[in-house]
């Protein structure tokens, strides 16, 4: 964002960094830890934090830092902070409680860890990034109430699709044309991959083969999906969403077919998704305008005919934009995707494989259940089982292929804070018929 590297270099000729603390130290964590270092002016990255230190070290190290300090305490790291020292912990929670710390940015992927992290940092004051969309698909709606509270920005990243479309829905709605889908463009989908599967590409580019199964299993879509709905207060169409697959290679702007035109045009609009379409993996917005005689400007600017007038961005950075959601918060008080009220869309489990009474469900994108969007109510009223609280439950019946499960089949681990978060959320908004805690 233009505004914002300004603002950086605005930061970094004043000799006052925005001081951030990293959680995770994997693909994405890396990535990030080598665009801050080495292309962020006004920025420091302060500290890392991972269960595993020595990866942290090797953050820094693929950074360029190789001088790190470790740290065990809020003291020690408050102290190599004064000294601009980079440090680095295998707890998490430090990096939330420490001052000179101006906002700490999760990247893991786990809901139950992740949710101790926000919830940490947010008490202790930080502005609090994530590109965890499982989190926040699943207790986003309540971290966001606690960080309103706090006043702290609560945002997922810019970079991934949810935040990328979040940028182009404001330039729609901008320009005065209205949302009526937002959309993301995928290469490949079956829900029946599995880390096996998907083992020989994780190893290719260093990835987690559970992660990357999430990918291909359409869990991560369909939490991708409902974020954006969560922040617009969209919908799905159906169940799992209408995820056309059309020839590959398709332009975007000729799918629009695709999807049923009342579906759009009803109600609050729908986020879905299509397979094989071009430019991948981008994300795009299809808009309408009431009035004619935009519509004939935008004929004249090759949006064609109507009622659907397409917007894409053909690419998403990841790594590369996430410093600039950290800038966006903390500089400018904008949050670059955030949950606008409670959940709109849920991400519900469903069955892999037949699974059986007694089964311990693995986790995201792993051999048992795969992720399915469903609108809230239907979710609420029918006691879905949301697939960010899945992981660990134990199953009390046996459960056939590509069904979905309810919270009455399984038994839910004692003691954890998502589920807490979970019946607190629900409480707060309304909802009808909250998990059992």
């Amino acid at each position: 964002m233009i505004i914002v590297d300004t603002a950086l270099a605005r930061r970094a000729e004043e000799g006052d960094p925005i001081r951030v603390a990293m959680v995770g130290a994997g693909f994405m964590a890396r990535g990030t830890a080598l665009q801050i270092l080495g292309s962020v002016p006004g920025m420091r990255l302060v500290a890392i934090a991972n269960r595993h230190v020595e990866k942290a070290r090797q953050a820094y190290a693929e950074a360029g830092a190789e001088e790190v300090v470790t740290v065990g305490t809020v003291g020690q790291l408050e102290n190599a902070i004064a000294r601009d020292q980079y440090a680095v912990t295998d707890d998490a929670l430090l990096v939330c409680r420490a001052e000179g710390v101006d906002a700490v940015l999760e990247i893991t992927g786990a809901v139950e860890f992740g949710a101790h992290v926000a919830l940490e940092a947010i008490r202790h004051g930080k502005h609090f990034i994530t590109m965890n969309a499982e989190l926040d698909g699943t207790v986003g709606p309540i971290l966001k109430v606690h960080a309103d509270r706090a006043g702290v920005v609560y945002t997922v990243s810019d970079g991934d699709q949810p935040g990328v479309i979040m940028n182009l829905v404001r330039f729609v709605k901008g320009i005065g044309v209205k949302p009526v889908l937002c959309g993301n463009i995928k290469g490949l989908h079956d829900p029946y991959r599995n880390p096996t599967t998907q083992e020989g590409f994780a190893r290719k580019w260093g990835q987690n083969p559970y992660m990357v199964t999430s990918f291909a299993d359409g869990t991560k879509i369909s939490f991708e999906q409902a974020i954006v709905a969560n922040a617009t207060g969209m919908r799905v169409g159906q169940r799992g969403m209408f995820g056309p697959t059309v020839p590959a290679g398709t332009p975007i702007e000729d799918i629009k077919d695709q999807y049923p035109l009342e579906a759009l045009l009803d109600g609050p609009g729908i986020v879905d998704y299509v397979v094989g379409a071009a430019p991948g993996p981008g994300v795009f917005v299809f808009g309408t305008h009431d009035h004619p005689a935009q519509q004939h400007y935008l004929k004249l600017y090759k949006l064609g005919e109507g009622p659907l007038y397409c917007f894409y961005t053909p690419y998403h950075l990841c790594h590369f934009e996430v410093p600039n959601t950290v800038a966006r918060a903390v500089l400018f008080g904008d949050a670059a995707l955030a949950p606008q009220g409670g959940i709109c869309v849920e991400v519900v489990a469903t069955a892999k494989t037949d699974l059986k009474a007694g089964d311990t469900l693995d986790a995201l994108g792993g051999y048992a259940t795969y992720g399915l969007a469903e609108n809230a109510e239907v979710a609420s009223a029918e006691r879905l089982l949301p697939i960010g609280l899945a992981e660990g439950c134990r199953l009390t019946r046996d459960i056939p292929k590509d069904a979905v499960l309810t919270v009455d089949d399984v038994t839910i681990p004692d003691g954890r804070l998502c589920d807490a978060l979970r019946a607190q959320q629900d409480a707060h908004f309304n909802v009808s018929t909250p998990v059992p805690v």
